[in-house]
This record gives structure tokens, C-alpha cells and sequence, in this order.
């Protein structure tokens, strides 16, 4: 077989993913295998796409490659992957998998990204191999991807790959109504142009990528701005002077200071995270946010793994069809329950705008005014449990990380609560004496409800619980 590396890591030939292909290429020497840094190399990808075009001709299987950043793959690969859908190299028909290196931290969502891209190009697409950094270092690790990489190759042989999903229905985009009063947002106005409404309270920032002649976009935007009772301005990404995507660097790890002199860490600080909400809003773009976006989401790396945001309410703009977009809605909730934000709402352009805009930023207000939050989901809890573990284990390099996390007590390890420890023991020891039980009766039962009852009775007569003495 030819395989066709696509290396998505900024880092080039110095990423820890890579590694896994060059160590099947010596395992498997039978195969041919061609290794291009797209990521590293996106730039000049942009001028000239003629390499890229006959080495897909010459592949029998595309293996994209690339470590998992912000809830997808990185923004260099994110804009790799629009190149590719609007060239005309022949991907169609092509065999396609992936490998991922990362802590495990919403890669479902990198691969469910890359997979409906090669599927939107008629790729015929094979489930990849997501791999902890460390796992190719450890037999157990090269014993998978061996086993990973001959899977891959039986299932081309055989003729299987993933269902090709059922043809989306084109974007539907509902008129918006912006109210007369209002000046509509024009993309290309300066910032200084789109200043907060003088007569109106509070700072709610929207931030957008609205392109010139993205008209529904800017009437959603406009029409927010009109109904929501707090004073609004607008951050349009498209007008930032990024030097480039993230490049895993962790040159910010210890001091929090972008590598890159573009200003954007300090600009992300003091312009975006000031403000008392932030509001998204974007047209969909192959699944995603798109690229302008995925290069701001990796570049708030600046931040490390420190939920800086956490308590700010956050709502949504989308353009296009979001309800058919299930990754992307994972990817929405889940970046709020991450972050320790209360999501507002998503509201789009699908049926009713009008309405969905004027329930979100209502909902916005209220949240800000009564500082309203929710308790974390399975996406909140699942996600900070692997990043409380991941900054404990790196506090030496994570220093700026591993300072907040002592700080906000996110250092929620179970087995330091010895108490509930030895109850749970006193606990299964009961539980494994029928006799004891069936003597109990309900008390087991009544037992748990104790502490529950006390809080309802506390409610009833208006008494405040006592206050566990430091």
C-alpha cells in the first residue's frame, strides 16, 4: 500500500504523533509510506497546492496525523482541510484514518471532526487510533498501534469502512429582523465604528469572524445587539493580525506569555475576557467554527488549562444548519461546562431567528444580572477531572496552571476524603451480611435520607446550618 502521512502538528518533524507513523513504517517495511508537514507548512500550502493534489493521487490510504487541540484538531489542519475540499485532488474513493496523541481530552470530537470532512469529500473513511502522548514509549502502546495500523489494512483489503452518512439538506437561513432604529453591523466598519450603545448598561463582548458580504451573519449580530438591554461592541477576528495558529510550544507554560509578538495574549486579557459575557457568532464552516476561530480557540493556550472565564456567561450566533451538526453541538456545551460557564443559548437561523435571538439575549441578562450559574455535567466534570490529573502530574513545567488549580481548590483528588473512605467501608461490610440486612430493614434507607431531610427542615423553620469550625 502507498500511505499518505498527513502531518497536521505545527511542530513538523518534532511531533510526538508523528512518531507512531515512522514507527509503523518500520515495523511494516512492506509498505510505502510519504510523510508532508502540512500543518508546519500551511502557508506556502496556500500558494501552491500542486504537491498536495498528486501525492492524493498517488495514495491508496490518507492517514491524517496530528495532536488534539481545543476540542479539535489544530487550526493549521483546520484550514488544511478547506484547501483540500476546494481543490480538486482526487480524494474521492481514497481510503482515509487518523492518529491522535493527547490526554484523552474531547478527542471524540477531534475525530468525529476530521472524519465527516474526508466523508464530505466521498472518502471512504476507517476509524482511527487515539493514543495517550506517552503510549508508543510503552509495549503495550506499540503492540496497539501495530494492531491499529494491520486492522486498517484487513478493512481496506475487505472492503469496510464507516457508513457513509445520508446527504445533509442544504443550510436553510431565515430572514432576520433588524429593527429600523438600529444601524446594521457592517463587517467592514472599524471596530471603533461598532462601539457600545452610550444609553445602555454593562459590557457584553461579541466575538465574530463575520466576513464582508456575510449579510445574515451581521443581521443576527445587529439584531442582538438591539434587544439585549446591556451595552454590546464587537471583536471581529478577521481584523486581529494574527502571526499564526498555536504551535504547542509551552513557551506560555511557565510565565503565560504567547511566544508569538502579535500582542494577542495580552489583547485576549484586557479586551475579551474583561467583559462581563462573551457572545459567539459565526457562520458553520465544514463542521466547525472554521478556521479564523480554531486559530483564536489555540491561541487562548496563552491561558494554559486555567478556566479564567470560569462564572461568565457565554451565548451563541450560528448561521447555518447547527441541529444537523451533532459534533459541533458537544463541542459547544462542552467547551462551556469546561470553562465553568453558564451556556445562555444557541440561537440560529434555521426557523425563527427573531425569536431565538430575543430568548438568548434575555436569557444573557438575566444570567448576568443574577450571576446565575449552573452545577457542571458530565462534559464539566469529565473534562477537569483529566485536566486536574494532567497539571498535578506537570506542576513542574505548568507552573502558572498548577498555581491556579491549588488557588480555586480544583485539586479535588477522592481519596484525600479518608472519612468517606472508611464510611463506604463500614458500608460494604454491612452489605455483605444478608442476615445483618434483612435485621435493618429500612433503615439503610432512612439512614441516607438523613442528611437530605435536615437540609428540608432547616428550610422550613428558616435556620441557617452550623458552620464547620477551620
Amino acid at each position: 500500500m502507498n500511505i499518505l502521512v498527513l502531518n497536521g502538528s505545527p511542530k513538523g518533524q518534532y511531533s510526538i504523533t508523528l512518531q507512531t507513523s515512522l514507527y509503523l513504517e518500520v515495523k511494516r517495511p512492506k509498505h510505502t509510506f510519504r510523510v508532508i508537514h502540512v500543518g508546519q507548512r500551511i502557508r506556502a500550502l496556500e500558494r501552491d497546492f500542486s504537491e498536495i493534489k498528486e501525492a492524493v493521487e498517488w495514495a491508496d490510504l490518507l492517514v491524517f496525523s496530528y495532536p488534539v487541540y481545543t476540542f479539535i484538531a489544530p487550526s493549521q489542519l483546520h484550514r488544511f482541510i478547506g484547501l483540500l475540499k476546494a481543490s480538486d485532488a482526487p480524494a474521492a474513493g481514497k481510503y482515509a484514518t487518523q492518529i491522535t496523541t493527547s490526554k484523552h481530552f474531547y478527542d471524540v470530537t477531534a475525530h468525529r471532526y476530521i472524519q465527516d470532512n474526508c466523508q464530505d469529500m466521498g472518502m471512504k473513511f476507517i476509524r482511527g487510533l487515539s493514543a495517550d502522548m506517552d503510549d508508543l514509549t510503552t509495549p503495550k502502546g506499540q503492540k496497539e498501534a501495530l494492531a491499529f495500523f494491520d486492522h486498517v489494512i484487513w478493512q481496506m483489503k475487505k472492503g469496510i469502512c464507516e457508513p457513509a452518512p445520508a446527504p445533509q439538506a442544504p443550510a436553510r437561513h431565515a430572514p432576520v429582523t433588524v429593527p429600523a432604529a438600529v444601524a446594521a453591523f457592517d463587517p467592514e466598519d472599524e471596530p471603533a465604528k461598532a462601539a457600545a450603545a452610550p444609553d445602555k448598561p454593562g459590557d457584553v463582548v461579541i466575538v465574530t469572524d463575520c466576513a464582508p458580504g456575510d449579510r445574515q451573519l451581521a443581521d443576527m449580530i445587529a439584531r442582538f445587539r438591539a434587544v439585549l438591554p446591556l451595552a454590546s461592541r464587537i471583536v471581529n477576528l478577521r481584523e486581529y493580525p494574527f502571526k499564526g495558529g498555536c504551535l504547542g510550544c509551552f513557551h506560555c507554560a511557565t510565565s503565560g506569555k504567547c511566544v508569538y509578538i502579535d500582542g494577542f495574549d495580552e489583547y485576549l486579557r484586557n479586551h475579551i475576557q474583561t467583559a462581563q459575557a462573551i457572545v459567539y457568532a459565526f457562520s458553520v464552516q465544514d463542521h466547525s467554527m472554521g478556521p479564523v476561530f480554531k486559530m483564536y480557540d489555540d491561541r487562548q493556550f496563552c491561558n494554559g488549562h486555567r478556566t479564567v472565564t470560569m462564572g461568565m456567561p457565554m451565548g451563541y450566533l450560528v448561521s447555518g444548519s447547527y441541529s444537523q451538526e451533532f459534533n459541533l453541538q458537544m463541542i459547544v456545551e462542552g467547551r462551556a461546562q469546561v470553562g465553568g460557564n453558564y451556556l445562555a443559548g444557541v440561537a440560529t437561523d434555521e426557523t425563527d431567528p427573531d425569536h431565538a435571538i430575543d430568548q438568548m439575549a434575555a436569557n444573557l441578562a438575566y444570567a448576568i444580572k443574577r450571576r446565575y450559574a449552573e452545577p457542571q455535567n458530565f462534559y464539566g466534570v469529565g473534562g477537569m477531572k483529566i485536566f486536574r490529573d494532567l497539571i498535578y502530574l506537570m506542576q513542574g513545567m505548568m507552573k502558572a496552571d498548577h498555581r491556579f488549580y491549588k488557588a480555586h481548590g480544583q485539586y479535588d483528588f477522592p481519596q484525600k476524603k479518608k472519612g468517606t473512605v472508611v464510611k463506604m467501608y463500614l458500608v460494604g461490610a454491612l452489605l455483605s451480611q444478608p442476615a445483618v440486612m434483612k435485621k435493618m430493614g429500612n433503615q439503610m434507607n432512612e439512614g441516607m435520607l438523613m442528611p437530605y431531610r435536615k437540609v428540608i427542615e432547616r428550610a422550613k423553620t428558616g435556620t441557617a446550618p452550623k458552620q464547620a469550625k477551620k
